[in-house]
């Protein structure tokens, strides 16, 4: 039985390639053969598609699986070895961590995760701004994301939308809006924070000791980041 995550890389990897040849699911299906309600399943992660259906499926749209094996996440070695290697202010620009900053609304927030830990030089991957906000201040933040278009990460079909947007709702805190993805966590009151500096701008954030207690994500990245360090005699 493959694990869930080789069926949600999947079913990513069907749908990417088809929206990039604009094709629809109905005409995915009559070209391989297959139905389109296999096909939907197969995009949202809810089934594993056979290796002859998967063939198929590719085959259509002139692709076809390459299998290969690595370390265990290999994939986030190199991209902390890639990342260690660009200046901080790329990487920020990168995130567009800036720009989403200017235009959240006016109430407390520190930024938190691997934002935080690549703000204080740590070259962790970050695949979206990070941010710790207050429960009481959820109705602001949520009307921010309704007046920017935002959509909430719905797990079962590994995509955005068809969620309640309010971060009290049953889901990831995780958006997507006009400005790109968002990352939330929910608090009572803030962490504790330090400021740190880059260009003329300054950037409150969770200290990584505390990074390290409390957010296990980013305490594994951290790790793999200092087990880099040593293995490259940094």
């Amino acid at each position: 039985m493959p694990s869930a995550r080789l069926v949600t890389l999947l079913g990513a990897t069907v749908r990417r390639e088809r929206q990039l040849r604009e094709l629809t699911q109905r005409q995915l299906a009559e070209l391989a053969e297959v139905s389109q309600t296999a096909i939907a399943r197969i995009e949202r992660g809810d089934r594993a598609p056979n290796i002859p259906v998967l063939e198929r499926l590719l085959a259509a749209m002139d692709v076809q699986l390459v299998v290969g094996v690595e370390p265990l996440d290999a994939h986030l070695d190199a991209r902390i070895d890639d990342l260690a290697l660009r200046p901080i202010a790329e990487r920020i620009e990168k995130l567009g961590l800036d720009e989403l900053l200017d235009r959240l609304p006016d109430f407390p927030q520190v930024l938190t995760g691997g934002t935080a830990a690549l703000l204080q030089g740590a070259p962790v991957p970050v695949d979206a701004p990070e941010i710790a906000l207050r429960w009481q201040d959820s109705k602001l933040f949520t009307r921010w994301l309704e007046t920017n278009y935002g959509q909430r990460w719905n797990a079962r079909w590994s995509e955005f939308g068809g969620l309640w947007l309010e971060p009290e709702e049953p889901g990831e805190h995780r958006w997507s809006t006009t400005y790109g993805e968002i990352r939330a966590t929910m608090c009572d009151e803030l962490p504790e924070t330090i400021e740190v500096r880059h260009g003329r701008r300054s950037y409150q954030v969770v200290p990584l000791v505390e990074l390290e207690l409390t957010d296990a994500r980013a305490a594994e990245l951290l790790r793999r980041y200092r087990d880099r360090q040593l293995t490259s005699g940094g």
